[in-house]
């Protein structure tokens, strides 16, 4: 079998993504993807209707897209982070004189 180029790599990595994403969509057409904390506030409601959070949060987006979007914010930087790391660390093995 013929050994795939680097660029063929993240090209067949990437069809499998879309590929995914796209039978999610498939499968569930009308469905809700939520988040799983709207998804734990109901159940906890459920399990103990007196429930009462013990903290809140410190800000409170206006809309709920300025939320996502410091969600989104918050997932990039991380990802940047890791891949920084992992980065410096492979770049650093390379070059080290054996």
């Amino acid at each position: 079998m013929k050994k795939l180029k680097i660029w063929q790599k993240n090209v067949l990595m990437l069809i499998v993504i879309i590929v995914l994403m796209v039978s999610a969509l498939l499968v569930q057409p009308n469905g809700s993807f939520g988040g799983s904390d709207g998804a734990a506030e109901t159940m906890i409601t459920k399990l103990d209707p007196s429930y009462k959070p013990w903290i809140s949060a410190l800000l409170k987006p206006k809309s709920g897209e300025i939320e996502s979007l410091l969600f989104t914010l918050q997932g990039s930087l991380g990802v940047g982070i890791i891949a920084y790391i992992i980065g410096y660390f492979r770049g650093k093995k390379k070059n080290a004189i054996n």
